[in-house]
């Protein structure tokens, strides 16, 4: 019954920024955690960033220094904001939330993803 809705994907060249916006809906009480995870091509998905509900960030060493995430949760929105992007940076990204509805049922949930390519 929680839905997350992203935007913010798109071509890129190398060394350039997009940010990734995603809006979590629904019967939502409380989200814990949320995060960003990208899945590139023939490889298995991977975290990027989290952000706890009060905004301590973790980032894959990968992205450290590069990425930051952040909320806002008066909107159930999560960011990843991408910059200095490289072609391994393309992937398809996805948002997840660790949710409590108002049922108080807790439930993992992801978005449908959105296509970040980054070109050299």
């Amino acid at each position: 019954q929680v839905q997350l809705v992203e935007s913010g994907g798109g071509l890129v060249q190398a060394g350039g920024s997009l940010r990734l916006s995603c809006a979590a809906s629904g019967r939502i009480f409380v989200i814990n955690d949320m995060g960003w995870y990208r899945q590139a091509p023939g490889k298995q998905r991977e975290m990027v960033a989290v952000i706890t509900i009060s905004g301590i960030p973790n980032y894959a060493d990968s992205v450290k220094g590069r990425f930051t995430i952040s909320r806002d949760n008066a909107k159930n929105t999560v960011y990843l904001q991408m910059n200095s992007l490289k072609p391994e940076d393309t992937a398809v990204y996805y948002c997840n939330a660790d949710v409590i509805t108002v049922q108080h049922m807790r439930s993992s949930y992801w978005g449908q993803g959105t296509q970040a390519t980054v070109s050299s």
